[in-house]
C-alpha cells in the first residue's frame, strides 16, 4: 500500500516531491482571485450577493443575526463545547505578553502591547464545516483583547451548520456574514456597506481563499498561507504498528494532497504498519481520498538511527510531527522544526485538533521553519516606549549626533544642536 523507502537516492527524490507540492497559485488562480478582489473593492456588496447565488446558489442576507436561543438541544454537544472552550482559553491565557520598562538614569525605555482594534475570521463552510475552526481562531483573539471580530462563512444552498452557530454562541458572537471564497477575504480587507473593514485576516480556506490572503497582505495582516496537511511520525521498534498506522490515515482522509509520512528505524515496523494501513482503510469512510493521499505524497522512509531521522524531520518541518519511541523526550532533542509535536504512544495529533488546549492552526509546507502556531501574540501589536529627560538626553545626544552626520542627514543633527544649546551644553 505505502511505499517503503531505504535508499539515499529514493529519500531525496522523495523530499523533493513534497517540497514542490507547495508550489505557487496558478497564473490562471491568480488572475480569477484578482479579478474577484477588484470586483468586490469596486461593487461592494451587490457583488457578494451576486457571487453567492452563483457559488452558493441562494439569496439568502449577507447579514446572518445568531439568535439568542440555543440552536442544539443536544447537552452532550453543548458539554463538549464548553470543556474545548475552557481548554483552549486556558492554554491561549498563558501566552499574553505585559508591558514592560527598563529605567536608567533620566531615561525610561519599555514595549506597550495593545490588542488589535478588528479581526476577521474565515470559516470554512462548503464541503465541511469545522466547528473547532471557530474556537482556534477566534478564541486566541478574545483572549488577546480584541474588541470587534468579523466573522465570514459561506453558506451552500443558504444552509448553516447548527454546530457551527452553537460554537459561536458560546463564544458571545452575535452575527456573521453569509459569504465564502476569495470574495469573503476582499470584503474583510476592503469593507463593503455591510461588512466592516478589518485590520486582521486569519482562518483556513482552499486554495481560492488562500490566494486572496496572499494578494491582501499588506493592506491588512494575515495569519498564514495555509497548504495541505501533513503529519510525520518518528517510530522505533517499541512503537505499535496500529497506533502508527491509525495517526497516519488521520491526515491521509483530509484530501487528496494531505502527506503522511513515517519514519522508523526499524523494517519490522515498516511492514507491520503497511499491513494495518490495508486493513483499516477498509473501514473509513473517505477511503478513496485517503488512498489517493497516500500513494501520492506517503511513504514510510527507513533510517540508520535516529539522527537521520530527525535530520528529514528538520528538511520537511512538518505541520504535525509524533514520537512514539522508548525516550520521545530524548528525541525531541534534536528536532529544530515543527508546527506542533506530539509525544509517546497516548498523545495522537487529533487530541491537538480538538481539546487539549494548544491551537490547530498551524505552519505547512516547511514553513515551521520561520512561523509558529497561532496564538495570542497573534492579535496584538507592540509600541515602543522612549522617555528621555534632559540627563538622559545629555547621555545619548554625542552618538545620535554622530550616527546623523556619518550617515548625511543634517535635520538629524540639527533636533540634537538645538537641545544642545537650550540646555547650554
Amino acid at each position: 500500500m505505502m511505499r517503503i523507502i531505504k535508499d539515499k537516492k529514493s529519500k531525496d527524490e522523495f523530499l523533493k516531491k513534497l517540497i514542490n507540492r507547495h508550489s505557487e497559485p496558478s497564473k490562471e488562480i491568480v488572475e480569477r482571485v484578482t479579478a474577484i478582489i477588484d470586483d468586490v473593492r469596486k461593487n461592494g456588496d451587490k457583488a457578494l450577493k451576486r457571487y453567492n447565488e452563483v457559488f452558493d446558489k441562494h439569496k439568502e442576507p449577507l447579514v446572518y443575526e445568531i439568535p439568542d436561543e440555543p440552536v442544539i438541544k443536544d447537552r452532550d454537544i453543548i458539554k463538549m463545547l464548553r470543556f474545548t472552550i475552557k481548554r483552549i482559553k486556558r492554554f491561549h491565557k498563558r501566552q499574553i505578553q505585559p508591558n514592560w520598562q527598563i529605567k536608567e538614569k533620566g531615561i525610561v525605555l519599555g514595549q506597550i502591547i495593545r490588542p488589535l482594534d478588528t479581526v476577521g475570521v474565515y470559516v470554512p463552510g462548503g464541503k465541511a464545516s469545522y466547528p473547532s475552526t471557530v474556537l482556534m481562531n477566534i478564541i486566541p483573539a478574545q483572549v488577546a483583547g480584541v474588541k470587534d471580530i468579523v466573522v465570514c462563512m459561506p453558506t451552500p444552498m443558504g444552509e448553516v451548520n447548527p454546530v457551527v452557530i452553537s460554537a459561536l454562541q458560546e463564544l458571545g458572537i452575535k452575527r456573521f456574514y453569509r459569504i465564502g471564497g476569495a470574495q469573503a477575504v476582499a470584503a474583510m480587507a476592503y469593507g463593503t456597506r455591510t461588512i466592516k473593514k478589518v485590520d486582521k485576516i486569519v482562518g483556513p480556506g482552499n486554495i481560492y481563499v488562500a490566494t486572496a490572503k496572499r494578494l491582501v497582505f499588506g493592506l491588512v495582516d494575515i495569519d498564514m498561507i495555509a497548504g495541505p496537511s501533513e503529519i510525520v511520525i518518528i517510530a522505533d521498534e517499541t512503537a505499535d504498528a496500529r497506533f502508527l498506522a491509525a495517526d497516519l490515515l488521520s491526515q491521509a482522509e483530509h484530501d487528496e494532497m494531505a502527506s503522511s509520512i513515517l519514519i522508523t528505524t526499524s523494517e519490522d515496523i515498516a511492514i507491520f504498519v503497511d499491513q494495518q494501513i490495508e486493513r483499516l482503510l477498509k473501514t473509513l469512510k473517505k477511503s478513496d481520498i485517503a488512498k489517493k493521499s497516500l500513494k501520492s505524497y506517503g511513504g514510510i522512509i527507513i533510517t540508520q538511527d535516529i539522527e537521520e531521522a530527525t535530520e528529514i524531520v528538520n528538511t520537511i518541518a512538518p505541520e504535525h510531527l509524533e514520537i512514539m519511541t522508548k525516550d520521545p523526550n530524548e528525541v525531541l532533542k534534536g528536532v529544530r522544526h515543527a508546527g506542533a509535536i506530539f509525544l509517546g504512544a497516548w498523545s495522537p495529533e487529533p487530541i491537538g485538533d480538538y481539546c487539549a488546549g494548544p491551537n490547530h492552526t498551524l505552519p505547512t509546507g516547511g514553513t515551521a521553519k520561520f512561523s509558529s502556531p497561532l496564538g495570542t501574540y497573534d492579535f496584538i501589536k507592540r509600541s515602543s516606549l522612549i522617555s528621555v529627560d534632559k540627563q538622559g538626553f545629555s547621555h545619548l545626544a554625542p552618538f545620535v549626533e554622530r550616527f546623523a552626520t556619518l550617515e548625511g542627514l543634517d535635520a538629524h543633527s540639527m533636533t540634537i544642536r538645538i537641545r544642545k544649546h537650550e540646555h547650554g551644553q
